[in-house]
């Protein structure tokens, strides 16, 4: 409470959120921005909307699917009732539905069977006490696209996480051992670079699908998507990512130096979508 209050008497003209989490609840995001609306502060990035839309994916990925944006087939679950399923197809991924930075994605979360799906869900049900979402796992390639911008919003170059050096029969995934697991040989051998292999039209594909997206969960300022590319060309989003890490290292952040602005102009640009704003 300390901090809330010492935000309100805060003299200044814009806040930038960089809020992950609050008092221990990585899903409690929005209600910073929440808090920032009621006492009338300017804050970078998402709005309150925006955040709960893409912080709850299998909401968003029913908003992907209205507005013709491909995503993997999935069914959400929790505690053995299911709230909304399709058709699925072994193998699949099992995540928490309300969680981001990979965190409740590890490598066992790829499972091919009845068992090791009841098995991961029950783990995830413990330890997280939220829904799960049960999402087809799409093999492809995995792409990063940011987004920044309002009422025209801009795709930056395309940002690829290379998987290809895990070793052989380790699922392709963003999983925390490759986000997070310094030292480990996954953390190592994965690394995100700007994707040079791209056809002219594979990458607006990916521009195009990533603002689409990022317009569909009604984020503002500046997002990141992330996509697999199949190896057809079809591109599917995995999950959208409001107020990405920022990072001079982080990927959105490469890209937009790729695009030609330094890393205080994506600052200031950044700060700008957000005074402006009514």
């Amino acid at each position: 409470m300390k901090s809330l209050l010492g935000l309100s008497r805060a003299d200044c003209d814009v806040v930038f959120n960089l809020c992950e989490s609050f008092a221990g609840d990585d899903t409690a995001d929005f209600k910073i921005a929440g808090y920032l609306e009621l006492i009338g502060k300017k804050y970078t990035g998402s709005g309150t909307h925006g955040l709960m839309l893409a912080q709850d994916k299998a909401i968003a990925k029913k908003i992907f699917a209205f507005h013709g944006i491909h995503t993997p087939t999935f069914a959400k679950s929790f505690r053995g009732r299911l709230d909304f399923s399709h058709d699925l197809q072994f193998p699949v991924i099992v995540k928490p539905a309300r969680e981001d930075g990979s965190i409740g994605i590890e490598f066992s979360a790829v499972v091919n069977s009845i068992r090791e799906l009841m098995e991961r869900m029950d783990w995830l049900h413990t330890n997280f006490d939220s829904p799960v979402l049960i999402e087809e796992y799409v093999e492809g390639r995995e792409m990063y696209v940011g987004v920044i911008g309002n009422d025209k919003p801009e795709a930056l170059p395309v940002i690829e996480l290379d998987l290809s050096k895990l070793p052989d029969g380790t699922p392709r995934i963003a999983s925390a051992e490759v986000k997070w697991g310094k030292g480990t040989k996954a953390y190592r051998d994965t690394k995100s670079a700007i994707a040079t292999d791209l056809t002219d039209e594979t990458v607006a594909a990916l521009q195009q699908t990533a603002v689409a997206a990022y317009q569909a969960l009604e984020l503002r300022d500046y997002g990141r998507v992330d996509m697999r590319l199949q190896p057809d060309g079809r591109v599917q989003v995995i999950e959208v990512n409001p107020n990405p890490w920022l990072s001079s290292r982080a990927e959105f952040v490469m890209a937009a130096r790729k695009s030609g602005r330094t890393y205080p102009q994506l600052i200031a640009e950044i700060l700008e979508l957000a005074t402006s704003r009514a």
